[in-house]
């Protein structure tokens, strides 16, 4: 690695073994520009393997050989004053040379300078043999390839007239840590003192000296990039050169060959209410459509009136596609009239979380200070669901930069509570579903954004694996964590909308070309189905949990008792904090994050300013954790078939989306609450409402996969689905 130097150097001792000492030829080679000019040099070494003899080990007939040959040689006393040949003493202990000037002058020979001690504000040379070294034997044993340097490098010059600019190394000098031109604000140790907490690490009051001189010079330059004078901008649609990969390296990972064969939809007729036919899953729907029993513009103009007539209550647009959208509905009819059928899509109309890049359409993320971007090409999914032939009749709600359900539009509401949040950051998606605004919706995840809404709307939501849905034209949290997937109403209607925005785009690095299998009909019986025995039993899981876990039993999984270690799983937070950060730089350093609606300790703006202080260090150690955790996932998933957990389990949820596991979130039941549920940290201030009397709400259990396995996800989760039977119940009033 070549550091740019700069004209003053520092002398740094990089001294391995006592006995293999060598003399290291300065930098800085001089001449005079005047018949009474001397140019005096700090010197740092350009061999960093060699260390620094002192003086006295040259042998002190040797070094009067060198200056009579070159008589121009003089030696800075360190008080601006000059000797002929240097001195040195021991220090009390007898184990440590005194300090020797390190600024030798050269008036004018061009010959080699050589570094021969520190000053004594540089690293002192330790482990130096006590004997004085008076003899050619000594010399030779000690430091001949130094002194030789010195001897050639002025001979050389000598003889080739070369003339250095003052403080420029010679031709074939490597670049050197710390010689930046120093910059950044004044420091003190007590700034060191209290940045050690934020740390966690501890320096001792030499370590913070060192520190306070150095930093300035070596660690303060590397902000250049946004500090200046030499500003970068990073556009957005930048990814890290580090892609994360789940595979780790494994050649074959998930289904060999592709397959995807649905269930076979019964033929029933035509729903009389609209809202009826709102509710029908995409399969069915898309069966009508293909019958020609309905068109797509019947369909579209039956959301697009519920989506106006119920957001009021939801809050869960942010865009209405109108026009659009009846457009688009009308080309599905012609072409279906026209015998062209693009498959159970076609006609389908959905809606986008607002984060979705739409040509033309503003993509706000929720977040006030982009309320009025407007994308002009479609984002990757975008573009999939527009070639399969669905209809886009909304953009959906986020929470701002997707955090949670708050947007700058208000709070979007769980439609079987009004009184609470829909949970987020889907909180749009997972709401208009759940009430029948949509037939099926796109969310996002990076941790939980799909799992939480999908819980407290008791919607379906499946999570892809990492890298299976091309997230180009998205807004980017994280880049080794954001997942796109669908929202629906029933299991297979989330494959169905997998199968269509799977693959690869060259936007996003991520991405992978990986086969899907899913049969509808394909045995599950026999599948080993693990779960964490201990997770079972806490307050995380309810009595749903473990009776999905017999009803799979039931249905002829093998329950399979697994574990992972004790391990501080949301240490890998610090990814997800530091990335996030990293993607909102600019919005946090102008100050425009005060715009976002939510301004409390666990909001993004804050974060996003806390966040600047996590160790560079620390991230790559979390980094490397991350590592060790996703190869403690292979281990578990080789053990079994798929997973059954508590949906919210913190450990999983961090551990998880980590990994880059797919996931399957289901309705399996109901239980009462007596209070609203808030995603946001808990404030005294602030507590939380009390119902009048217990509430039903929906609730579900999460599947995961192993990486590319969506399939056995959807078979299990279709299986049982209809086991439990509870995924028709609408909520009240929609």
């Amino acid at each position: 690695m070549a550091i740019r130097p700069c004209r003053t150097y520092r002398a740094i001792p990089d001294i391995a073994t006592p006995k293999r000492f060598g003399l290291t030829i300065a930098a800085t080679l001089g001449r005079t520009t005047g018949p009474k000019k001397t140019d005096t040099y700090r010197a740092a070494p350009t061999i960093r393997r060699k260390g620094y003899a002192d003086p006295c080990l040259l042998g002190e007939g040797l070094i009067n050989r060198l200056l009579a040959r070159h008589p121009s040689l003089r030696w800075n006393d360190g008080q601006n004053q000059s000797s002929p040949k240097p001195s040195c003493a021991r220090t009390e202990a007898g184990s440590q040379w005194a300090a020797i000037p390190a600024r030798p002058e050269c008036s004018g020979c061009g010959a080699g300078r050589i570094l021969a001690g520190f000053d004594s504000n540089t690293l002192p040379l330790r482990g130096v043999s006590g004997r004085t070294m008076k003899t050619r034997r000594d010399f030779l044993t000690q430091a001949p390839l130094g002194l030789l340097g010195a001897m050639v490098a002025g001979s050389a010059l000598a003889q080739t007239g070369e003339n250095p600019a003052p403080g420029t190394p010679p031709p074939g000098s490597p670049g050197a840590f710390d010689t930046a031109p120093p910059v950044g604000p004044k420091l003190s140790t007590a700034t060191f003192v209290e940045a050690e907490k934020l740390a966690q690490v501890s320096m001792t009051e030499a370590q913070r000296e060192m520190a306070v001189a150095n930093w300035p010079t070596s660690m303060a330059a590397l902000l250049e990039r946004r500090t200046g004078p030499r500003k970068v901008a990073l556009e957005d649609g930048l990814a890290p050169a580090t892609t994360w990969f789940p595979a780790m390296g494994r050649a074959h990972v998930g289904p060999a060959h592709d397959r995807f064969v649905p269930s076979k939809v019964a033929a029933t007729p035509l729903p009389a209410k609209d809202e009826d036919i709102a509710f029908a899953s995409v399969a069915q729907l898309g069966t009508w459509i293909r019958a020609r029993k309905l068109t797509s513009s019947r369909l579209t103009k039956i959301y697009l009136e519920r989506l106006k007539r119920f957001d009021p209550q939801l809050r869960c647009v942010i865009t209405l596609c109108e026009e659009h959208a009846l457009a688009q509905a009308a080309q599905a009819d012609k072409e279906i009239a026209a015998g062209h059928y693009r498959g159970p899509l076609h006609g389908i109309p959905w809606g986008a979380k607002d984060l979705l890049d739409t040509a033309g359409i503003a993509t706000t993320y929720g977040a006030e200070p982009f309320r009025h971007r407007m994308p002009k090409d479609d984002g990757a999914v975008t573009r999939k669901l527009n070639e399969a032939g669905a209809v886009l009749v909304a953009k959906l709600s986020l929470g701002a930069l997707a955090l949670n359900d708050i947007w700058f539009g208000g709070q979007t509401m769980n439609p079987w509570l009004l009184q609470e949040g829909a949970s987020g950051s889907s909180a749009g998606p997972a709401s208009a579903t759940a009430a029948g605004l949509v037939a099926f919706a796109i969310g996002s995840e990076t941790q939980g954004s799909i799992i939480s809404p999908c819980m407290r709307c008791g919607t379906t939501g499946l999570r892809p694996t990492y890298g299976r849905v091309p997230r180009t034209g998205a807004m980017t949290l994280c880049w080794t964590m954001d997942k796109l997937g669908p929202i629906a109403r029933s299991v297979e209607d989330t494959l169905l909308v997998l199968n269509a925005i799977r693959g690869t785009d060259p936007g996003d690095s991520a991405s992978v070309a990986a086969h899907l299998d899913y049969d509808a009909a394909a045995p599950i019986k026999g599948l080993k189905v693990g779960y964490f025995p201990g997770w079972m039993k806490e307050a995380s899981a309810t009595e749903l949990d473990r009776a999905a876990l017999a009803q799979l039993r039931a249905l002829g999984l093998v329950p399979t008792e697994v574990s992972l270690p004790d391990w501080p799983y949301d240490d890998l937070n610090l990814l997800l904090f530091a990335e996030a950060a990293a993607a909102f730089e600019e919005l946090t350093l102008s100050g425009a994050a005060d715009q976002l609606p939510m301004q409390t300790p666990d909001a993004w703006p804050n974060l996003f300013r806390e966040a600047r202080f996590l160790s560079a260090v620390d991230f790559v150690q979390a980094d490397r954790l991350r590592r060790k955790v996703a190869r403690e996932m292979e281990r578990v998933m080789a053990e079994v078939d798929l997973l059954l957990v508590p949906s919210l389990r913190d450990e999983m949820m961090v551990i998880s989306n980590m990994s880059g596991q797919p996931s399957l979130t289901l309705r399996t039941g109901f239980v009462e609450v007596s209070q609203v549920r808030s995603d946001w940290a808990p404030d005294p201030k602030h507590p939380l409402p009390k119902l009048a009397k217990p509430h039903r709400v929906p609730y579900g259990v999460t599947l995961i996969g192993r990486l590319f396995d969506e399939g056995t996800l959807g078979r299990v989760g279709r299986a049982l689905e209809a086991k439990v039977a509870v995924a028709g119940e609408r909520p009240v009033g929609f």
